[in-house]
């Protein structure tokens, strides 16, 4: 492989003895991984369903290694979103943040959407995930991988860093910084950034990162947690990026993470500014292509302290001190790369999810009827919410009467938490909560998105196919076709078409026909 030689000078000196190791790494074969979605089905499920040759990622709970040939991007599987192709290094950063279901999250540099959906995952449908990327193409793709997953208490949004920052003072539990860096972690993966690399871009990586950072400590509560990560190599970007915040915001201390084998401490020698503890920067984690399998990565757990003795971040410049911190982090969030108790906890059964969200199903039909008399008033108003309450009454659906919304001709299902007036108050957003379908003329179309977030076990009506039935490429393609040897309920109407028990997209059942109503732009060509 070609690699800039200045890059390669600086890796020499950075790793000394161990540099010809790394070197060598550049020509071994890279590891592919997959996550599985646990908002949808169980690492034991999962295991038992796919026709893959899989083995677990050591360090990631539901993370596992697969064989090229395996080719599970054209899977059905994936169609349904049982899982999420990932390098194995990057599942690392969503793993390691402690999010708990019921926390307010945010993923500041969310797309393409890897971490977001691991975050949301953890969520379990509990509390609120805003998923941000200041690229609007970027954060399209963001939207698509998050309904994929069947994400519905997410706030897609399309900002820069400072004007989240305005919206969301101190209102985070938990932040994941994914920084924009130079992507040398990455060069075996991806040549062209290699290409692209630069000492300039370095530093203007650095630049950048430095001021996302400190938007994000001020949106993260006291007591929360964030981890900053990149995909990167580069001391300017890494040790020097973390001594910086603990210099500027003497309120946040860094976490320890459990190592795991492979992982490398970070280098304190490497930071350029004066700490007092200079030590502590030992507690970031390094992870290189030569000593573990997967590509590069750094990772930094940082916590905001209670105290009010501490100030707020300063100023970019601000030469402050830090002030003296209470060092033992035993037993705190970040003592652990991850906790089974924890996840298992976040693998909370969606039907029981549901069931509590539904015992106020009477009081959600008015509630709804009432949002959609407060709005600008037109006859069609009402006449939506009659459509959109027959369809999910119809469906077995009526727990997102609860908190239904229509927004012209559209219905979404938002979550109290993104319903208040932090939740969109002057952010450019893509969708906030769950969008359930269009109101056209008399009739109301259901969505892909909401077709997603179903569990076909709960009462909806549906025609299901065994992944080797050639119907499912079929319908992937967005072809109509005979359902006639289908032993379901024949009556005309929408089926939700799923794929051994888990949703694809709709279809509408006329006769012994499936007419096909899959996303087009969703469509295999």
């Amino acid at each position: 492989m070609d690699l800039p030689q200045e890059f390669l000078a600086r890796m020499e000196a950075l790793l000394g003895e161990e540099f010809p190791s790394f070197l060598n790494s550049y020509g071994e074969t890279r590891r592919y991984g997959l996550r599985v979605n646990t908002l949808k089905i169980s690492v034991e499920e999962f295991r038992k369903l796919a026709p893959f040759h899989l083995t677990p990622i050591p360090w990631i709970e539901n993370g596992f290694f697969y064989e090229k040939e395996d080719a599970p991007s054209r899977h059905p599987f994936y169609y349904a979103g049982l899982y999420y192709l990932q390098e194995p290094s990057a599942m690392t950063p969503a793993q390691v943040l402690p999010v708990r279901p019921g926390e307010r999250v945010l993923d500041l540099c969310a797309a393409p959407g890897g971490k977001a959906t691991a975050l949301a995952a953890k969520l379990a449908g509990e509390g609120m995930l805003v998923a941000n990327d200041i690229s609007a193409s970027r954060a399209k793709a963001l939207l698509k991988n998050l309904e994929l997953f069947g994400v519905e208490n997410a706030f897609v949004t399309n900002e820069i860093p400072v004007k989240l920052a305005a919206q969301y003072p101190e209102f985070f539990d938990k932040i994941l910084v994914d920084a924009p860096c130079s992507g040398e972690g990455m060069f075996r993966k991806d040549i062209a950034n290699a290409r692209a690399w630069s000492l300039a871009k370095v530093r203007e990586c650095a630049k950048m990162q430095k001021e996302i950072a400190l938007q994000a400590v001020s949106m993260l509560r006291p007591g929360g947690t964030m981890l900053y990560s990149t995909c990167t190599f580069s001391p300017e970007e890494d040790e020097q990026v973390i001594a910086y915040i603990l210099r500027q915001c003497p309120e946040m201390e860094l976490l320890p993470i459990l190592m795991a084998e492979g992982f490398e401490k970070g280098r304190p020698e490497l930071a350029d500014e004066d700490l007092e503890n200079r030590e502590e920067l030992t507690r970031c984690v390094r992870l290189f292509p030569h000593k573990m399998p997967g590509e590069g990565h750094f990772m930094a757990l940082l916590r905001k302290s209670e105290s009010e003795a501490f100030s707020p971040c300063s100023e970019p410049g601000n030469d402050r001190k830090r002030g003296d911190k209470d060092g033992n982090t035993e037993n705190r969030d970040g003592s652990v790369l991850s906790s089974n108790a924890v996840f298992g906890q976040a693998r909370m059964d969606k039907k029981s999810r549901r069931e509590r969200r539904g015992r106020q199903e009477r009081a959600g039909g008015r509630q709804v009827r009432q949002r959609a008399a407060a709005l600008p008033s037109n006859a069609a108003n009402g006449e939506g919410a009659e459509l959109v309450t027959a369809f999910l009454t119809e469906q077995n659906q009526m727990e997102y009467l609860q908190n239904l919304e229509l927004r012209g001709d559209r219905a979404y299902y938002v979550p109290e938490l993104l319903g208040t007036s932090e939740g969109t108050g002057g952010i450019r957003f893509l969708r906030n909560g769950l969008y359930l379908g269009e109101i056209k003329k008399d009739r109301f179309e259901p969505s892909q998105a909401f077709a997603m977030a179903l569990c076909p076990k709960e009462g909806v009506k549906v025609v299901d196919f065994d992944f080797s039935d050639e119907r499912v490429a079929r319908y992937l393609r967005g072809e109509t076709f005979d359902v006639e040897d289908m032993q379901m309920d024949k009556t005309n109407g929408w089926r939700l078409v799923c794929v051994n028990g888990y949703p694809l997209g709709w279809g509408r059942l006329t006769g012994s026909t499936l007419k096909n109503k899959y996303h087009p732009g969703w469509r295999i060509q």
